[in-house]
């Protein structure tokens, strides 16, 4: 009698633990959610030092589309390419335009041989998804600059969702490190942090510094997802645990008007989320694989161990890929792909002409022919026209603030 009786009292010690833990986690999120709180996305009159301040001006997509090069647009599911989507940019203080735009069907590209590749016979810039209104705040382009810039470069207020973190005291950045580094991700989206240091600048998070107020920043949208409903709900529970132990009070934007963002921002890197590819045929027999490693090798290619190829620049940056399209299996190929991806090469390093020079190089080396997807042999003429499409290209991520091969770029489309 006595064992039951002390089973009964755990049990109902149990349920009445786990009791008070759903009452503390709800009243949690119910704090968090409250209209009442500080949302930094609605403070004004706040300098570019603290990174909370937020303007939001918003992007619109035109629907009219580039011309199209090659051998012409033909469709593939769920990719748009080919043609690319001309944004603006219109900043705007008082609202933001959420309302998605339909993104311009004309021009999709088929797929390469192995399903991976898109190959390039009219310009092979693979989008998927509508082209919407992402919201975001405007700022110059990215600066590979120590200190304050690399700072913005990690908790940047046109990616982000901004999270101020007011310290009760000064802290040591080795004393909040451990704490910070429990919340890095919420699902795939990353998680950093910055600090305010005595001296009076924003700067990453280090040890033998003291800060007197926190910033973190979650990244809204990503080449694959935008920050959802689920996700942000985690990070409001995890962000509060984290702040209770460093001795922080969050400030939580408003989940509805992040949702929104998140959704803008990730139609637009949807909506530019272009790869080339130029396709090179055999005009003989195919190729043995062996053989021709070591023409892609003298070529200046590096291999890696999945089988895809790498072009990278005198600065060690990867400007191209690759592709045998065949399994790793196979002793010959009849077919190669090289593929640029656009919004993460900047322009001033030439990435399609040094795809292309290599692709000529290559023609010459293996006795191939460039050809589009219909193995239609593509001309230098269309070739330069597609090179007028990547230049337009590269203006609009340029007016929109995320120039390609830029810190932001690559975040998004990383």
């Amino acid at each position: 009698m006595s064992l039951i009786a002390a089973g009964g009292v755990f049990i109902v010690g149990v349920i009445s633990y786990n009791k008070w833990q759903e009452y503390k986690a709800k009243k949690s999120v119910e704090r968090a959610f409250a209209s009442d709180h500080d949302d930094v996305l609605m403070r004004s009159g706040e300098e570019v030092q603290a990174p909370s301040a937020r303007h939001e001006p918003s992007f619109s997509l035109d629907e009219t589309p580039l011309p199209d090069a090659g051998s012409g647009a033909y469709a593939a599911p769920e990719h748009v390419e080919g043609d690319l989507p001309a944004p603006s940019f219109a900043p705007d203080a008082e609202e933001t335009d959420h309302a998605a735009h339909a993104a311009d069907p004309a021009a999709r590209a088929h797929h390469g041989a192995n399903g991976a590749a898109p190959a390039a016979g009219a310009a092979g810039a693979a989008s998927a998804g509508a082209a919407g209104a992402p919201s975001a705040p405007q700022r110059s382009a990215d600066a590979s600059v120590p200190a304050a810039e690399l700072a913005t470069s990690l908790v940047d207020p046109l990616i982000d969702c901004l999270l101020p973190l007011e310290l009760e005291a000064p802290v040591r950045g080795e004393k909040i490190l451990p704490a910070l580094h429990k919340l890095r991700f919420v699902g795939s989206k990353p998680v950093h942090y910055i600090g305010l240091a005595v001296s009076g600048d924003w700067e990453p998070i280090v040890h033998g510094t003291v800060y007197t107020k926190l910033q973190g920043g979650v990244q809204l949208a990503s080449r694959s997802t935008a920050l959802n409903e689920l996700e942000y709900s985690e990070l409001v529970t995890r962000l509060r645990g984290v702040a209770d132990e460093i001795g922080a009070e969050p400030h939580i934007p408003d989940m509805i008007e992040v949702m929104a963002e998140a959704k803008n921002l990730h139609r637009f890197v949807a909506s530019h989320d272009a790869q080339l590819g130029v396709n090179l045929a055999s005009n003989g027999a195919p190729w043995a694989i062996t053989t021709l490693l070591g023409a892609l090798e003298k070529q200046g290619f590096d291999v890696r161990p999945d089988g895809r190829y790498t072009m990278r620049d005198n600065e060690g940056g990867q400007l191209f890929s690759l592709s045998t399209n065949v399994t790793l299996a196979e002793e010959t190929t009849p077919r190669l792909t090289l593929l640029l991806d656009v919004p993460c090469v900047a322009p001033a390093r030439d990435g399609f002409g040094a795809m292309i020079a290599c692709a000529k190089s290559l023609v010459a080396r293996l006795d191939a022919t460039i050809v589009d997807d219909y193995n239609q042999p593509l001309s230098d003429a269309a070739l330069t026209e597609i090179a007028g499409q990547v230049k337009d290209f590269y203006a609009e991520m340029d007016s929109a603030d995320i120039p390609a091969g830029s810190t932001r770029a690559l975040r998004l489309f990383s």
